[in-house]
């Protein structure tokens, strides 16, 4: 028999408590509250807890403080899991998580007739109110559409994304100032005279974190992220790459706010006079339309990444298309030893000489790196299985994990994106 648990909610429980919330058979028929005013709780850290088996979370109760008093936004359960007494449990967690708080009264709304809730809150003490009218109005307001973005492919991403990008202290504090401040306080921007920028260009050797940085970009904003595949549109329509880009920035320009990503652009913006004649220059043409109508509107950030920002055509590249060029560089010194120090934190080691390591590791980017201690968790892992049950790793053991990880980077790579700095860079 499979046993169940009720724990914190976590960043990363939030794609599978969307797909919970967004399913009509674990909650309300008509819930109180919609779906975007949950992610927006559990993205300001309102209090919630998650019902798991295993890995799976089967329920979510999630509430909103207002002083002393807390609004129960939604209990919800996967059918299978009901009649087990999971939504009192998750009732229950809630309820010391907000009386720590300093919450002494806490209130909830449910539809008429709705079951799926009502007997967990009966068991647990509270009472309904008879007598009690619910009255709403709905003002109009634009928001993302969640079935329009889930046809795109895009999502919500968790919180924490920015945070966990550790070391590449220049890369964040550069992408920062330059993009995510001005786009998250637009209004003190245009008091300053200061358009948010609306299409930028990550450029720099393979295995940097550029995807990541696109990603923690949208996750700090809180804008949906939506990344398009050339390659996939491609085959997807029967009208070639240039109609497939067309309609799916249409598609986009429906939603209230959201971050593009394409990564290997210079796949549908390259030279053009190194393309072959009419397919590859037709896509290069259809981006230059697309990208000055996408630009028009707030709430919307364009991000290219390029392995080889030489390769793309220089009218792409242009001033009043995009507004930075940053490259993103392979980790210093100080950025590898965060990453070393987050990817093994959770691997048993013995005291390390950080140092040798950060010198060993020069010519691996982060995924490299995240690689090389995936060996070490697997050498734990193996001793352990043989009957050491308290293993570790030392420092020559992760020298030796580098010497078999084959670098992502070479001399010639990092002369060359130096020189592309020079020649291309706009910060």
């Amino acid at each position: 028999m499979a046993f169940w648990r009720v724990r914190e909610f976590h960043g990363d429980d939030l794609d599978a408590v969307i797909r919970l919330w967004d399913d009509p058979a674990a909650s309300d028929s008509e819930p109180v509250f919609t779906l975007s005013e949950l992610v927006a709780a559990v993205r300001a850290d309102e209090p919630a807890v998650v019902a798991t088996v295993g890995d799976e979370v089967v329920g979510c109760a999630v509430a909103e403080v207002d002083k002393e008093r807390a609004w129960l936004l939604r209990v919800s359960l996967s059918p299978q899991w009901r009649q087990r007494g999971i939504g009192s449990a998750l009732l229950g967690a809630l309820e010391e998580r907000l009386v720590a708080a300093g919450v002494h009264r806490i209130s909830c709304l449910l539809s008429s007739g709705a079951e799926i809730g009502a007997a967990a809150l009966e068991h647990q003490g509270y009472r309904s109110r008879a007598g009690v009218a619910f009255f709403e109005k709905i003002e109009s307001a634009v928001s993302a559409d969640l079935g329009l973005l889930g046809a795109l492919g895009g999502r919500l991403l968790r919180a924490d994304l920015w945070d966990q990008l550790k070391g590449m202290v220049r890369e964040k504090e550069l992408i920062e100032q330059r993009i995510v401040l001005p786009l998250a306080h637009d209004e003190l921007a245009a008091r300053a005279g200061l358009r948010p920028p609306r299409a930028v260009v990550l450029f720099g050797p393979p295995g940097t974190g550029k995807t990541s940085f696109a990603k923690a970009i949208a996750s700090r904003l809180g804008w949906p992220f939506v990344e398009l595949f050339p390659s996939r549109l491609a085959g997807e329509s029967p009208a070639g790459l240039a109609a497939a880009l067309r309609e799916a920035f249409a598609q986009i320009s429906e939603l209230e706010a959201v971050v593009v990503f394409i990564d290997e652009v210079e796949e549908i913006a390259g030279l053009r006079e190194r393309a072959a004649p009419s397919t590859t220059q037709g896509v290069t043409n259809e981006m230059l339309k697309l990208i000055p109508t996408f630009r028009e509107r707030e709430g919307r950030l364009l991000v290219c990444a390029t392995n080889s920002v030489r390769a793309l055509d220089a009218a792409f590249l242009r001033h009043g298309r995009f507004d930075y060029v940053i490259p993103v560089g392979p980790p210093d010194a100080g950025a590898r030893e965060a990453v070393w120090r987050r990817y093994l934190s959770d691997v048993p080691h013995e005291e390390l000489d950080w140092a040798a390591i950060v010198e060993r590791s020069e010519l691996l980017t982060p995924a490299d790196i995240e690689f090389a201690a995936r060996r070490a968790a697997q050498l734990v892992f193996e001793r352990s299985v043989a009957g050491d049950l308290d293993a570790m790793v030392v420092t020559a053991d992760i020298i030796a994990c580098i010497a078999s990880t084959r670098p992502t980077l070479t001399r010639q790579m990092i002369d060359e994106f130096e020189a592309d700095i020079e020649e291309y860079a706009r910060l």
